[in-house]
């Protein structure tokens, strides 16, 4: 009895140690959500430069295609990339990306949203699985991003707002680029901290008059090309 209680202590160990190492022998990108300086919390006041007070109820996005450039003019490319990060999730915000090495990270470039190629392929496991309630249907494919939440600017019912952002044909590609140049000092702890700041999409929608959008459309694209410009490393 006393043998086999060492050998299970030993092998849960061993996994714990295993897990550890494999740990600090990756590099992960971390999200830091946040509405201007302050870390975002569902369901607290936010105000924007707009003086626009609102709260955020859901915020749900799809980062896909995450690639590593090195300054030796390398470039790794993460397969079947598509991770699905939800605000209520917090393992969604730290995110594997390749095993550690020695050469220098110049740029991390990733997409928010689904291409179209995977948007086409039918239903799919894991982050791209239709139960997690972000795919349309074969005719506008998954929903890049989800924001819901209230403002005291909207003229809705509870004063809500939804937008639910996608599309996967032209001219309605709703997919962007996000490209971030990265210093070394940049990678404490093997991890490339991004900040993702809702206070700088919102001061640049007006809620009185753009409160919902739940299709694919010039609307959508508009907050699209917004949602690119809304990420910087910490």
């Amino acid at each position: 009895m006393i043998k086999n209680l060492f050998f299970c202590i030993l092998f849960s160990l061993s996994v714990v140690f295993a897990f550890a190492q494999k740990e600090k022998d990756s590099l992960y990108l971390k999200l830091n959500i946040k509405f201007g300086t302050i870390r975002l919390e569902l369901n607290k006041n936010n105000i924007s430069k707009n003086h626009d007070t609102l709260q955020i109820s859901l915020l749900k996005f799809y980062l896909s295609g995450i690639e590593i450039e090195y300054n030796n003019k390398t470039t790794f490319i993460q397969k079947n990339s598509y991770h699905l990060v939800d605000i209520e999730n917090p393992n969604s915000l730290q995110i594997p990306i390749c095993k550690k090495n020695d050469k220098t990270i110049s740029k991390i470039k990733f997409n928010i949203g689904i291409d179209s190629t995977a948007s086409v392929s039918g239903a799919l496991a894991g982050d791209l699985d239709l139960q997690n309630g972000m795919y349309w249907a074969w005719q506008s494919g998954y929903i890049n991003m989800k924001i819901e939440g209230k403002s005291s600017n909207c003229k809705t019912r509870k004063s809500e707002f939804q937008f639910h952002i996608g599309g996967y044909s032209q001219p309605n590609y709703a997919m962007k680029i996000v490209e971030i140049p990265i210093e070394k000092l940049q990678i404490p702890n093997n991890e490339i901290k991004v900040i993702m700041d809702l206070g700088k999409l919102f001061s640049a929608i007006n809620l009185k008059e753009v409160n919902s959008i739940m299709i694919p459309g010039k609307e959508a694209m508009k907050i699209a090309d917004l949602s690119a410009k809304i990420f910087s490393v910490e």
